[in-house]
Parts: structure tokens; sequence; C-alpha cells
């Protein structure tokens, strides 16, 4: 029986954020937060430079009041919207709110362009002040885009259009996604639960899940090219207008790093694919008695151990008790996601795929989407995501503009809290064939973060290049595909020619494109930081909570320097792909 129809499991209220679309707060928020504005506007426009350090200060205080109503609006929207895309009045609904907040922020978007004209002096004088000293880090942060920053007239029109560009591609490719049904074993699947079967122990059932996934992607490919292909311009005309010197230059700025960092990574990575991924592959090609596996055995447990089931009251206690015997402190900032109705858990029909933390606003708290089937991946997911929330909560009090991180850092305690679930199942096994299902588990957990990630940021870049050349057909999206897959998975694997259409379904490539990096930055940061707590670092669990309660007000260098890292470090990455490595070499001792 499944598991959503074995067990009642918990769905989200966002009653925290409004009662119903239809609530009277909505119309009242939207019409308080256009007053603002336009009240903001009249004082301070064309004033910035002239301002007192303190006035200045105020000015900070009352955009981010603003602009905390306009999130709180937006995230609801965008939550009801993720629970059930497939419902036309909640699209409608979370468009009309989307085009409501783009006019209201229309009147407001002159402050930070006209923050970042404001000369070096003049603005280093008056963060002087106390009231705007506070609001230091997030100035600099913004002034990182000044040299990429268009006039005044310029950036409004792309402000304004952004709902039926961007954003309007984005909400077809997620409605379209969500209104697929993928054929198995006689049931119309969404994608989540397709996706879920190719971890099914059952090689027909993965089998027959992995070709209905390529096959309905394939039958609606065109419509995904167009997609693809009109938003990879679309960055491009706007990377040539702002001067961007390459497709992922906005991307690594507002993530706060430098390229050169990303670029280390990405070439560690791939200097690591034999050692990493190729070998591994090749040791469970060996256990499962094959020369190759197919592509839909990439993620199949291991045969001849029966894969443990996990009850929603199991992973929450495996997850909690794990936290708390880090760090009490975490624990206690975690129990409220399930004491509240705070995490929307079963798969359904119409509900986006995967799973996702959403930050909200300070002021009412962070809330979880999963589709859990009870997989020790799902308890992993649980996991990372409430890694997130945490995280989210701990830096609430920063404030709306301070409390999100650059996306390199926001995966840092989603995965250190996977780490700490690992440790704490993999210590309490003691069955040896058990321990290597798990240790198996994580290692293509890492890989899966680290090498399938940075193969995706090579996809990606090899498509917003080709780009800038013409339309690329659906064959050449196909080829790149097969190509970046085949040198990150290595000589262990076929690759079926529906493996083609995969690159399909991946949302990250079309909501933002070159996230997926952040992935294995966070994932060698969090082996090379536990490391660090293993080797008995003295503080360790106190200098770690400050490091989440500092939200965006630091950057990677000043938060890892407690800890004795530092990313822009060669050997850095080294060291965290070490670890991965370390765990296969265990694994091959046990073949």
């Amino acid at each position: 029986m499944p598991l959503e129809h074995a067990e009642s499991l918990p769905e989200w209220d966002l009653s925290d954020l409004y009662q119903a679309m239809d609530a009277p707060q909505i119309a009242r928020d939207l019409a308080r937060a256009s007053d603002l504005a336009a009240a903001f506007a009249e004082t301070y426009k064309g004033r910035l430079k002239d301002l007192s350090g303190d006035d200045l200060g105020r000015a900070i205080e009352d955009y981010e009041r603003i602009t905390e109503i306009l999130h709180r609006l937006f995230s609801y929207a965008d939550l009801l919207f993720a629970g059930n895309v497939a419902d036309p009045e909640i699209g409608r609904f979370r468009q009309t709110i989307q085009e409501r907040l783009t006019e209201i922020s229309k009147t407001t978007l002159f402050f930070t362009l006209e923050l970042n004209r404001i000369d070096d002096p003049v603005i280093e004088t008056q963060l002087l002040a106390p009231r705007a000293a506070r609001y230091a880090s997030w100035v600099r942060d913004n002034r990182v885009f000044r040299p990429h920053q268009l006039s005044d007239e310029a950036e409004e029109l792309l402000h304004e259009k952004s709902v039926t560009g961007r954003g309007a591609w984005t909400r077809l490719f997620e409605e379209t996604m969500a209104s697929l049904r993928f054929p198995v074993a006689g049931q119309d699947l969404p994608l989540s639960d397709a996706l879920n079967l190719l971890s099914d122990s059952d090689g027909a059932k993965r089998k027959e899940a992995a070709r209905s996934v390529g096959r309905v992607l394939g039958d609606n490919i065109r419509l995904f090219a167009h997609v693809a292909n009109t938003l990879a311009k679309d960055k491009e005309i706007e990377d040539r207008w702002r001067r961007y010197p390459h497709p992922v230059a906005e991307r690594n700025m507002a993530n706060l790093i430098e390229d050169e960092v990303v670029d280390a990574l990405v070439d560690s990575v791939r200097e690591a694919y034999e050692a990493l991924g190729h070998r591994y592959y090749a040791l469970k090609a060996h256990w499962f008695g094959v020369d190759k596996l197919d592509y839909w055995d990439r993620n199949a447990p291991l045969p001849g151990v029966e894969e443990r089931h996990f009850s929603w009251d199991d992973a929450r206690r495996t997850v909690l008790d794990a936290y708390g015997a880090f760090s009490p402190d975490l624990a206690e900032v975690a129990e409220p996601f399930f004491h509240n109705a705070w995490i929307d858990v079963p798969p359904r029909p119409g509900k986006v795929p995967g799973a996702f933390a959403h930050p909200t606003v300070p002021s009412v708290h962070p809330y979880l989407l999963l589709n859990y089937h009870g997989k020790a991946r799902d308890v992993m997911t649980l996991a990372h995501e409430l890694g997130h929330g945490v995280h989210q909560r701990l830096a609430g009090p920063q404030g709306t503009l301070m409390s999100d991180t650059p996306l390199t850092l926001a995966e840092t305690a989603s995965v250190f809290g996977e780490m700490l679930v690992f440790r704490s199942l993999l210590d309490a096994e003691t069955d040896t064939a058990r321990r290597r299902v798990l240790l198996a588990a994580k290692v293509e957990d890492m890989l899966n973060t680290v090498v399938r990630q940075i193969a995706f940021h090579q996809f990606e870049d090899l498509v917003h290049a080709e780009r800038r050349n013409g339309e690329l057909s659906v064959e050449q999206l196909g080829a790149i595909w097969l190509e970046v897959q085949r040198e990150s998975l290595g000589p262990a694997f076929r690759l079926g020619d529906e493996y083609r259409n995969y690159w399909a379904y991946i949302p990250h490539f079309v909501h933002t494109p070159f996230y997926v990096y952040a992935y294995a930055f966070g994932d060698c940061l969090v082996n090379s930081l536990y490391a660090v707590f293993q080797d008995g670092h003295p503080g360790f669990q106190a200098k770690y909570v400050d490091m989440l309660r500092a939200g965006g007000t630091l950057r990677h260098k000043d938060l890892l320097a407690p800890f004795g890292l530092d990313a822009s470090d060669p050997g850095f990455w080294r060291r965290g792909l070490d670890v991965i490595a370390g765990f296969i070499d265990e694994l091959e001792r046990t073949r």
C-alpha cells in the first residue's frame, strides 16, 4: 500500500500568511504597500546622496518595511501555487499578485539604483552613522552590481516586462510539467511519482518508469526546447546590455563569489569524475553482476538487501534526534516545523515535484515542501530541507533585507543536516550488509549533489554559449545533454535514446540559471566543515550556529575563517572531494 494511504501525512497551513485567496487582508496589504511606496518615492527620490547617515538608515528601514509586505504577499501566492499548480484559479491569483507587486515595486525601484550611484566617499561617510551602519553589508552587496546597472528608464522597463517575459515562460514550464502524466503499470502518474520509481527495488518498474518519463518528455520536447531557447536568448540580451563578460558572471556576483573560485570548483570536480563517479558506478555494476548499468539503475537500491521504509514519525524522530545530538539549540529551532503545520509532506496530483524550503518573511516563518515516499532518501531530503528552514529561522532577526544568504552558502545548513542524519543512521547500524547499503546511498547522494550538479552546470554553460550562435534544435539540446552525462557518469552506463530528453524536467535551468553549482559548492564546503568538527575543533557547535545566524551579512571568507577554512585555497575543494573518495574506498573493501 502506498505510504500516503497507509498513514496520515501532514500538510501545511498557510493561514499564518493569509487566510485565503479572497482574504480582506490581502487587499489591505496591497493598498498599504502601494501607499507606502508612493510616499517613499515622494520623500526620497533624487535626494539620497544629500541625506545624513541617520536619514539614510531611516530610508533603508522604510524600504525594508515595504519589501516585507511585498515578500509576504508573494510568498503566499507562490506557496499556494506550489501546492496545486494544476488549479487555474490559483494560477490566475498568483499571476495577478505578481503583476500587482511588480507595479508597486516599480515605484521603489529608484532606491537601489540611486543608492548605487552615490560616490564611494559619500556613501562611506553616510555608513558611519549607527542607523545606516546596520545595513552596511546590504549596501555593499548591492553595489557589486554598479558596473552593470542601466539607466533608470531601462531598468524600469525590464522590471515591468519581467511578468510577461521570464516570469510568463517560467509559469508555462511549471503548469505544463504539472499537467503531464506518465503511464506506468496501468496508472498515469505525476512526474514526482514516476521519478520516485527510479529508485524502486524492482528493476522492471524502474525500466518502465524511466522509459515513460523519457517518452512523455519527448512528446513535449519541442515546447520545452522553445522555453529553453527563449529564456537563454532573453538572458543573452540582458547580459549584453549589462556588459557581463560571460553567462555565469551575474550568478557569481549574486552569490558574492569570485569567478576563479567557481572555476576552481568546476575544474576540481571534473578532474575527479573518474576517481568518483566512474569508479563507484563500476563497483555498483559489479554488485549487480553486469558489465554495464542501464541509466535507470543509477539510483537503484543495492541487490540482496530489503530497503528499509520509514514512517513519517520515524523520519521526524530520526532527523530531530540527529540534530539534537549535535546541538540541542539546533533541535529546538527545528521542532516547531513538526508541532505546527509548516511542512507539506504527501505527494499528490498537481503538486510540484521535488522539495524546497521557502523562507517567506522573518515576521512569519519558513515553510517546507516534500514529496515523501518513506524511503531513506526521503529522510535525507527532510534533513536537507529542515536544514534550510533552521538556517532561515536563525537568520530571521537580520531582517528582510539581510537574512537571505547567497545560494552557495544557503546550501551549507541543508547539506550539514544531511550529514548529521547519515552519521546517526550509520553509527546505529550494526548489520554489515545494511551498513553497506547506507554508505552506498550516501555516496550516491553525494555524487548526485556534486558530480551530477556540475554536469548540469556544464550543460547550461554549453547551451548558453551555443545559443549565442542561434536557436538550438531539439537534437542539439539532446546531444549536449548526452555529452555531459557520458563524461560525468563514465563507461559503466548505457544511456537509452529516450534519456536525451531528461534535461527538460530540470527546474533550475528555468527558474534560476546557473543555480546548480551551488549544490556542489555546499557539499564540498560541508565535507570540509564536518572534518573540522570531527577533529574536535573547540566551540564548533556555537560557531556553527553563529554562522547560520549571520544570514547574508558576511561573505564566505569571513564565515569560514573561524573554522580555519578558505574556499579560495586550491586544496579546499580537493579536501571536500577526498571525503567522497574515502567512502568509495571503504565500499571497495566490501567488494
